[in-house]
């Protein structure tokens, strides 16, 4: 599953070249701050009215993949973790950037399955892909559905602490209606499998 997001003169700093975006047209990017895996950008777009408009945009340079892992009871395996954008933890599949623009999110899913669970997966198959933010931002995730797991040990990152923890599908349904799983691209993952599910 490849991103095919048209770009805009490698998101520089300079005066980018019109493009027509359903009628909309970029006339002016702006980089006003580079992160680790975020770009922001100040874009002047000119509207089918005539009219400017001054527009926030964030760029995810690398895209990402999640996966969601069941358990050959039926069982899902959920992570929780700290998000700083949130102040407090969250439960949320597996997930992470890719390591180059070139990786397969597939590669992507597996590696972090195994870094943020400890399993392995025999089986990985493409689940769903989203587009997370699209009023300012382009990240897209590719989620996997990973079945035939089999248990290791986690490789996390100096900052992460993680807790893994499996969940009977009623259940993170239920914690999906009642507001404690919110997290968009789990919230995806798990509806997506329950229709899958329930269609064969």
């Amino acid at each position: 599953m490849e991103d095919t997001t048209p770009s805009c003169g490698a998101y520089n700093n300079l005066l980018c070249k019109e493009i027509a975006m359903d009628h909309v047209i970029l006339e002016h990017r702006e980089l006003i701050h580079r992160g680790a895996i975020l770009d922001v950008y100040a874009d002047t777009v000119r509207l089918p009215n005539g009219h400017t408009e001054d527009w926030d945009f964030i760029s995810h340079r690398k895209g990402a993949a999640a996966v969601l892992p069941v358990l050959d009871d039926g069982r899902i395996i959920l992570v929780h973790q700290y998000r700083h954008a949130l102040e407090r933890m969250t439960w949320e599949v597996p997930a992470g950037s890719r390591d180059s623009v070139e990786e397969d999110t597939a590669v992507c899913a597996a590696r972090e399955l195994e870094e943020e669970t400890g399993y392995r997966s025999n089986c990985l198959e493409p689940l769903l892909s989203l587009r997370t933010t699209v009023a300012f931002c382009d990240e897209f995730i590719d989620v996997y559905l990973a079945t035939g797991l089999e248990p290791g040990e986690q490789h996390l990152d100096d900052a992460e602490t993680i807790e893994v923890q499996p969940w009977d599908m009623q259940e993170a349904l239920a914690k999906i209606y009642d507001g404690t799983i919110q997290d968009a691209k789990t919230v995806s993952a798990i509806l997506a499998y329950q229709v899958k599910r329930l269609s064969h």
